[in-house]
């Protein structure tokens, strides 16, 4: 029997009507800031200057590398603690979340490194004045003891009341969590009974000031608990720190992401599941392919080397016998310029370098190379005429055997993960 013709026009009107919403759904944009942006009044009155500014995101890196090691290291019980500040403590990218039925907005620190979120809240002992009531939203809960989320969070304690609690550590922060659930709100996408930490008890300098929102694969990242609604998939544009706008935007689900893309596969590594490895094969100074020995990107799960993409560190760390090789070229074909330091950049320049004479850096992944602009490597004093290649080798204090590409030179790129499939992609795009 044929179906009627009023019948194969109400099909073709639902399929019509279905088929255009899906190409009309906007995708969850969330504005990413820079810590520098002047309107979250964040920075102290009065601004150092640019080399005290370099130097203290140095700083703050050598601290992030250290973190970073803790995690992949065979002996993972003992976390380093770094000199200085470390980059958590006044993370260099945030979002803003907003939780609870009250709408309580937070500044939250965007980590793809890290798995949990977590916030200060009210009477937590060390946190900043910033921070959520839990008696104001009346979704808030505990988590029980006997709930599976008690067994996913680090160091979990049972208290007295059954319910869950969590002592780990960050950086060089001690952090006392209680295990909670409550509604949390990104852009306008509302997400119930979303597990994170409430931090009651904070000792050390690392613990961002409004709390972390982690981007990595475990089971209480943002992306797992959120996996049916943005299919773990995510990709942002982080502002140059220096531009006057100073915002990004992460962009959550597969909505509107870009869809002719070169990628990079995956990689995974057991021991520390939710960093974001992937195949780094060689770099390229100009169109001269460096001659760096094949083990300096190696991936080894059982030591934790390899390559990881990472929006927490500032500048690019390369172990050293490939960032010798990448300066050494550099340094060659700038000719004879003096050549000087500053902290832990040793490739500046303090004469003014004309355009042409600076050579062109790319990374080359398997699958897809990522020439680098040069406002991603190189940079420029706001006073002066300084300009300093900016990479660094890793610490030798830290045995590190892992190269981190770092937000400077991810900036005004989009940087789009597809978990499901398995890839990390780069494109570029202006977003400051």
């Amino acid at each position: 029997m044929k179906p009627s013709p009023l019948l194969l026009s109400s099909l073709l009107i639902i399929l019509s009507i279905t088929f255009s919403h899906g190409l009309t759904k906007k995708p969850t944009d969330l504005e990413v800031f820079h810590t520098y942006n002047p309107s979250l009044k964040l920075r102290p009155p009065t601004h150092p200057s640019w080399d005290d500014t370099m130097l203290q995101m140095q700083t703050k890196d050598t601290s992030r590398l250290q973190f970073l090691t803790s995690l992949v290291s065979p002996k993972k019980s003992v976390v380093p603690i770094g000199w200085g500040r470390n980059i958590v403590q006044n993370p260099t990218y945030i979002v803003k979340a907003v939780f609870g039925t009250t709408g309580q907005t937070l500044l939250m620190a965007l980590d793809i490194s890290s798995d949990n979120a977590w916030i200060p809240c009210t009477d937590c002992v060390g946190c900043s004045n910033t921070v959520f009531s839990p008696n104001q939203s009346s979704t808030y809960k505990k988590v029980p003891c006997g709930a599976p989320q008690c067994a996913q969070v680090p160091g979990p304690i049972c208290s007295q009341d059954n319910t869950c609690a969590s002592n780990f550590t960050y950086g060089s922060s001690s952090i006392q969590t209680r295990i909670s659930q409550d509604t949390l709100k990104l852009a306008q996408d509302p997400i119930a009974s979303f597990t994170f930490g409430c931090i009651e008890n904070t000792i050390g300098g690392s613990t961002p000031p409004q709390g972390l929102l982690g981007l990595g694969r475990g089971p209480l990242s943002l992306l797992f608990q959120t996996d049916s609604l943005y299919k773990s998939t995510f990709s942002y544009c982080l502002p140059n720190f220096k531009s006057t706008s100073f915002t990004g935007s992460l962009r959550l689900g597969p909505v509107g992401q870009p869809v002719k893309i070169k990628t990079t596969p995956l990689l995974r590594n057991p021991r520390r599941s939710s960093l974001y490895y992937v195949k780094l094969v060689g770099i390229k100074i100009g169109s001269k392919v460096l001659d760096i020995s094949p083990s300096a990107f190696t991936f080894d799960p059982n030591t934790g080397a390899g390559t990881i993409f990472d929006s927490g560190t500032s500048f690019t760390s390369l172990v050293k016998p490939a960032y010798t090789a990448v300066r050494d070229e550099f340094r060659n074909r700038m000719g004879n310029a003096t050549i000087s330091s500053l902290g832990g950049f040793d490739t500046c320049y303090n004469v003014p370098i004309p355009i042409k004479t600076i050579p062109s850096i790319t990374f080359m992944f398997d699958g897809m190379n990522v020439k680098l602009p040069q406002d991603n490597f190189l940079i420029h004093s706001s006073f002066g005429s300084t300009t300093c290649l900016a990479m660094a080798a890793a610490p030798d204090n830290l045995n590190s055997v892992l190269n981190v590409i770092a937000s400077m030179q991810q900036q005004n790129q989009r940087i789009f993960y597809d978990i499901p499939n398995s890839r990390i992609g780069v494109s570029r795009q202006m977003c400051s």
